[in-house]
């Protein structure tokens, strides 16, 4: 098995992990799969910046974990998660993020174009 490949982000490929001062409610519908006001904002390079949510705060009821996988070089490996009934690989946590991003540990974030991400001021 090869090798992965860790990169560390610099100016050529930024990220940063703020937390977001809004609430954050994800909604599938008129359900909500999760709700919170301790969201953090990973802005990585020129990609729209994605929001990660405790797990603490997320209704894992609604979702089971598929046996998906990618990796990020700059974040590590990540696990998917389904909406029940069938919005597949929608939600991505690193488990075991690399210490760049060590805060998204116990976080989760959502595809936006599989449900709504409300960021309420």
């Amino acid at each position: 098995m090869a090798e992965k490949t860790v990169k560390i982000p610099g100016p050529d490929h930024p990220i940063t992990v703020e937390k977001n001062p809004d609430r954050v409610v994800v909604k599938v519908g008129d359900r909500v799969v999760a709700d919170t006001r301790d969201a953090l904002s990973l802005q990585e390079a020129n990609y729209p910046a994605v929001q990660y949510i405790p797990r603490a705060d997320v209704d894992f009821t609604q979702l089971e974990r598929t046996d998906h996988q990618t990796y990020c070089p700059y974040k590590g490996d990540a696990s998917y998660y389904t909406i029940l009934p069938d919005i597949e690989n929608a939600v991505w946590t690193y488990e075991q993020p690399y210490n760049a991003v060590a805060d998204i540990r116990d976080h989760v974030a959502f595809y936006p174009d599989r449900l709504s991400i409300e960021i309420i001021a």
